[in-house]
């Protein structure tokens, strides 16, 4: 008999989303702690290419970045058979509620704001894959 597997005992791959290379820096570190494999980038339109050719588990994504925002790379990967079905956390600074609704009604597993808490981060990716 098969037991369900624990995401949190699962190398995952993760997508990180940032225009900052601190952010990208720090998010990379937690999700490398988490026991998972990290790839990085440095806008949306980076992360649609890499998102159909990687295929990772998650991905993490900053709203505020130059050229396509976080919320606009979202969209754009909800259309594509490809990368439809890839969770996306929200990863950002803005911490209204607007912002939040915003970015859940999109279609977001979860939305993280900055400073981010490791451990909430890492179980948000755990309740993405389990989702």
């Amino acid at each position: 008999m098969n037991q369900p597997q624990d995401a949190s005992a699962i190398m995952l791959k993760i997508l990180i989303v940032d225009d900052s290379p601190t952010q990208l820096y720090s998010l990379r570190k937690i999700v490398e702690q988490g026991g998972h494999q990290a790839v990085t980038v440095e806008s949306g339109e980076e992360a649609l290419e890499i998102a159909a050719d990687e295929h990772p588990n998650v991905i993490l994504m900053d709203i505020d970045m130059p050229g396509m925002s976080g919320y606009q790379a979202k969209r754009r990967l909800g259309k594509t058979n490809e990368t439809c079905h890839i969770p996306v956390i929200f990863v950002s600074t803005k911490s209204g509620e607007a912002d939040r609704s915003w970015g859940l009604r999109l279609g977001a597993t979860e939305y993280i704001t900055k400073p981010v808490n490791p451990t909430a981060l890492l179980t948000a990716i755990s309740e993405a894959i389990a989702a």
